[in-house]
């Protein structure tokens, strides 16, 4: 067991270190239905194969054409007259022996006519390249079994991802600039004790130029509000003069010349990050304020119980503050004094994730369920993120397709410029729209493009009659996506691929926010846009 442990360690290394141990076992326990084994589908799968999901089936209806085998990768010539499902699922598994795969003969429309509890079982559907109608039966389905569904297409030179899901809870949402938690406007009574054992005047010269930068600030800060009304500097000018204020504590040699002391440089380059108030960020007050914090019960998903019991804490315990994160920066200081401070940081966090355990263990023995259903582990987590927690929540394509519900303004103000990203929603739409009437894509099968051309227009005009939408499509467009031929270039494929396969990865390990709710791809001009419809 334990080479097996060491040799996945060695195997996975990079990614443990984005997403952890704990990420890993996700993805390790996820199965992952791909309908569809195009060359996006399987772009899609390739990226998911070798970080290591448990396993995935592919659900395909369709035998490869020689079409397929010119830019699918994981089809070959001699897989041409096979279901396409079978051959592709041969290729992918060889990528990772870890990964377990599977295939079903079979198209989504049967599956959703025989058993569409099928699809109940996955940790995610991904369909590609599918009719507009195959999708909302899909949508229809996984939403009342809130299995998210990320619907991929490749169409000529345009990528489009849409992300369904009911509501996605990020524990771990690793914001890029996340601001440190040091508390030094308002120092918990351990932090205070250890910042009045320092005198830094009495200190011989080495120990002055080896003191943590938090010190030094936190220092200074009892000073300058012993001197200002208690009242911390809060604009420009005034910490411009508190960091003036800790320069001045910079030890002075013989000859007046200020000592090297890098550690006090560090203290004024660091003013700004250390006289951030504590405060409850506004995402997480909405959180706490939302009807799923307040009304838990036995059907309540675990990451409201946490948040409703951290919200207990700040409510009691932590005076109008989250839980202390526990963690500090790295610091010119020497091990000791480091190590020293990094301890009062650590222990407060643990008795801070302590004090949350107890209020979910009262929350759960009220709803009924034992105390062990949500581990201390994952408590400690949750509080060492309680700062960053964030819900994604998506319509579900019924509403984003209703004539009721559509999202007028957000495709009207985007249309203002009639270059926008959305000019390609609209397009997209359009086509299956053709293809509902003519059972072809636009294009395809046509060698008078210039017929289709004429049909496409009626398509793109009667969707914007149908929603009432005040926009100008320029004819280019149309032009356009009937020279496409509902073509799948491999370029745009593998791009959409490495970006879907990141999305389920979010969605499955809960790490790192997903997109809300479409994204669209313009590989023409290289650039992308996310829309909420």
């Amino acid at each position: 067991m334990a080479a097996t442990k060491a040799s996945k360690e060695q195997k996975y290394d990079r990614q443990l270190r984005l997403w952890g141990d704990h990420g890993q076992e996700s993805l390790e326990s996820a199965h992952v239905c791909l309908i569809n084994a195009t060359a996006t589908g399987t772009e899609i799968l390739k990226n998911l194969v070798l970080p290591g999901i448990g396993a995935f089936t592919i659900v395909d209806g369709h035998t490869v054409s020689g079409e397929d085998v010119g830019n699918n990768f994981f089809l070959s010539n001699n897989s041409i007259g096979k279901n396409r499902a079978q051959a592709a699922t041969e290729l992918l598994q060889e990528l990772n022996s870890d990964v377990s795969g599977n295939f079903v003969e079979e198209s989504p429309n049967k599956l959703l006519d025989n058993n569409p509890e099928f699809f109940n079982r996955f940790t995610i559907v991904i369909g590609v390249q599918l009719p507009e109608s195959t999708c909302l039966r899909l949508d229809s389905v996984l939403w009342s079994a809130s299995v998210p569904f990320l619907v991929c297409k490749s169409y000529g030179l345009i990528g489009y991802m849409r992300l369904v899901v009911q509501e996605h809870s990020v524990i771990e949402s690793h914001p890029d600039n996340a601001l440190e938690d040091l508390r030094l406007n308002q120092p918990f009574a351990e932090l205070k004790n250890h910042i009045q054992s320092y005198d830094l005047d009495s200190m011989d010269k080495k120990d002055h130029s080896h003191t943590p930068w938090i010190i030094i600030v936190a220092k200074h800060l009892e000073r300058w509000l012993s001197e200002h009304n208690l009242q911390p500097p809060k604009n420009y000018k005034e910490k411009e003069a508190f960091r003036q204020f800790i320069r001045e504590g910079i030890r002075k040699k013989e000859n007046g010349v200020p000592e090297d002391e890098e550690n006090f440089e560090e203290a004024i380059k660091n003013v700004n990050t250390a006289l951030n108030p504590t405060k409850i960020p506004s995402t997480v007050e909405d959180l706490f304020n939302s009807e799923e914090c307040n009304d838990v019960t036995s059907q309540t998903p675990s990451f409201w119980v946490m948040l409703r019991a951290v919200k207990e804490f700040a409510l009691n315990e932590g005076n109008g503050s989250l839980p202390v994160r526990g963690t500090i920066p790295d610091m010119i200081a020497d091990s000791q004094k480091f190590i020293n401070l990094q301890n009062v940081y650590r222990e407060k966090a643990m008795q801070d994730a302590a004090a949350v355990s107890k209020h979910v263990e009262c929350l759960l023995q009220s709803i009924g369920k034992p105390p062990e259903s949500i581990s201390e582990k994952d408590v400690k987590l949750f509080c060492k993120n309680s700062s960053f927690l964030r819900v994604v929540r998506c319509r579900s394509l019924a509403e984003e397709y209703s004539v009721d519900t559509v999202n007028k303004d957000e495709i009207t103000s985007s249309m203002d410029n009639p270059d926008s990203e959305m000019v390609f929603y609209l397009m997209l739409r359009s086509v299956d729209r053709f293809y509902q009437q003519h059972s072809r894509y636009p294009g395809v099968y046509n060698y008078q493009v210039e017929d289709d051309i004429s049909k496409l227009k009626l398509c793109v005009n009667s969707l914007l009659q149908e929603y009432s939408l005040n926009v100008n499509i320029k004819d280019d467009y149309i032009h356009e996506f009937c020279r496409y031929g509902a073509a799948e270039p491999h370029t745009v494929a593998a791009f959409l691929g490495g970006s879907a396969a990141q999305e389920a990865i979010k969605i499955i390990s809960h790490q790192f926010v997903p997109f809300n709710n479409t994204f669209i791809y313009n590989a023409m001009s290289q650039t992308s846009a996310t829309l909420q419809l």
